[in-house]
């Protein structure tokens, strides 16, 4: 490595300190520039929050890296490379398992990292994060090569700071943090996070990021299992309110008695096994937010009630006379349609209409992409750390499976089929594997619209894009359904497997109704 290749290598590096990108076009560039310096195989970018590892963008390492979250306890070279001043290059040898092992994007087979070497990256003298890189051949990095790293690092720490710097200005992201990791750490959330990069989940943060700065009661809508909650917890987060209490209710849970004695509260002796007062969640979440789940659930005598506590805050507890006082800001999540609720009579039209000031769709698994490899990668190390395996990684097909279906369930769907795959694969083995690989067979995705197996071969076969042929497939399989059940919806969903309220949209959003 030549001083005169080296600065070529990092003066574009240099000249995008002064320019205004996108943080993760910025990384991208900063990865491509050290695979230029130090070829390699894979490189990635990480943050250091609390005990945990962040990718921040990853290089010829497969797309679900970027989902994972890495427990630097269980990752002993990555504390190896934390715990030094410079650069650190391990043995080829090296017991030290590999993080990456089973990760190197376009891999069929188990090759594992034979060539590791990494660098911490300190922005303000504190520990930031590390820039890593691997190589499957043995001996590919030299130890002179440790000292271009440690220039490298300089110029990666710096990118870091102004990309921060931009963030914070543009965002107020200092403050922002503060106050989430405030939540977090009351909330024991600690890692519950909004995983995606598509532009769907971006303009879903960025109404999140708006709204959670106003006092405005939220309805969050979506089908079951996009993470309502986890959106909740986002908006709470990020307003003022952050440093109160977050107080949950899912209103499908309790019967009407005892969801107006949780909501409201109840003095001794208000029914039957009501041996003490008690506060209720509107009283706990004084100051807060109160988060109520599945609110199109609520009967029409407990909606007057909640009606007049969110005009007047004052509420009374069951069995008192007495009034008290709440100051809370209410989040509220349905996967009905409650608008159509209000003009079949099921739901009041003046609650409706408190609830929903600010009205925020949740997208549907199927609409954001590649996030679901994103999300893959987040249910796959979970799974790898509860199941104490080196590697959890997806085979080429298994992405692909992932990519090609509907996922009627979401992320919750998502998670689920993680965490069974996983644990029927590795019964599969006589031994413990050091990388359990998933494939499209171990997933064993269920299919869609089983009960019309024997209608596929009279379906046309569409080419071309491979969404565009999904939706018309679905369109063709809702379509035939709908004429059997005489345009029945519920029957339709029953049949289908899908939630009525989940149907309906699906049917809108493929041009169906």
């Amino acid at each position: 490595m030549t001083a005169h290749s080296l600065l070529t290598t990092l003066l574009p590096l240099v000249a995008d300190l002064s320019r205004e990108l996108p943080e993760g076009e910025r990384y991208r560039r900063l990865l491509q520039a050290m695979r230029t310096l130090l070829p390699c195989d894979a490189a990635a970018l990480l943050r250091l929050d609390g005990e945990w590892l962040v990718p921040l963008a990853v290089d010829g390492l497969s797309p679900d890296t970027l989902g994972r979250r890495f427990k630097i306890s269980e990752h002993p070279r990555f504390e190896v490379l934390l715990s030094s001043p410079g650069p650190t290059r391990f043995d080829s040898d090296s017991e030290l398992p590999d993080p990456y092992d089973g990760l190197v994007d376009g891999l069929h087979g188990h090759l594992e990292v034979h060539d590791c070497m990494g660098c911490p990256l300190f922005v303000d003298d504190r520990p930031w994060g590390l820039l890593t890189l691997d190589a499957l051949d043995t001996e590919r990095f030299e130890r002179v090569e440790l000292d271009a790293l440690q220039a490298f690092a300089s110029l990666a720490a710096a990118t870091v700071n102004v990309a921060e710097r931009i963030e914070h200005l543009a965002l107020r992201a200092e403050d922002e943090h503060q106050r989430a990791e405030i939540y977090r750490q009351a909330s024991g959330q600690q890692h519950k996070e909004m995983i995606g990069q598509s532009k769907t989940h971006k303009r879903l943060v960025e109404e999140i990021k708006l709204v959670g700065g106003s006092d405005l009661t939220v309805l969050i809508t979506g089908e079951t299992g996009v993470g309502k909650e986890l959106v909740a917890q986002a908006i709470h987060a990020a307003s003022s309110r952050s440093e109160k209490p977050l107080i949950s209710l899912n209103c499908a849970a309790l019967p009407e008695t005892l969801v107006e004695s949780e909501l409201f509260g109840h003095v001794r002796g208000a029914f039957t096994g009501a041996l003490n007062e008690r506060r209720g969640k509107f009283e706990l979440a004084n100051g807060g937010t109160l988060f109520l789940d599945e609110v199109g659930e609520l009967s029409l005598t407990v909606q007057a009630k909640l009606l007049r506590v969110l005009q007047s805050g004052q509420l009374q507890r069951l069995g008192s006379d007495k009034e008290h006082q709440v100051d809370v800001r209410l989040i509220a999540a349905t996967n009905r349609d409650l608008a159509e609720e209000v003009r079949n009579g099921r739901y009041r039209a003046d609650f409706y209409h408190r609830l929903s000031v600010y009205p925020l769709q949740v997208p549907a698994l199927r609409e954001r992409g590649r996030d679901v490899l994103l999300l893959a990668g987040f249910f796959l190390e979970q799974n790898r750390s509860r199941m104490g395996l080196g590697s959890l990684r997806l085979t080429s097909d298994a992405q692909a499976a992932l990519l090609a279906y509907g996922w009627p369930g979401n992320v919750r769907e998502l998670e689920h089929l993680i965490g069974r795959s996983a644990l029927k694969a590795l019964g599969n083995h006589r031994e413990r594997p050091k990388i359990l690989s998933l494939s499209a067979k171990d997933l064993d995705l269920p299919s869609e619209s089983a009960p019309l197996i024997e209608e596929q071969a009279e379906l046309p076969v569409v080419t071309g894009d491979l969404r565009q042929a999904t939706e018309h497939y679905q369109r063709q399989v809702i379509g035939a359904c709908l004429e059997r059940h005489q345009h029945n919806w519920a029957s339709a969903a029953r049949e289908l497997g899908l939630d009525r309220a989940n149907l309906g949209r699906m049917a809108k959003r493929l041009g169906l109704k």
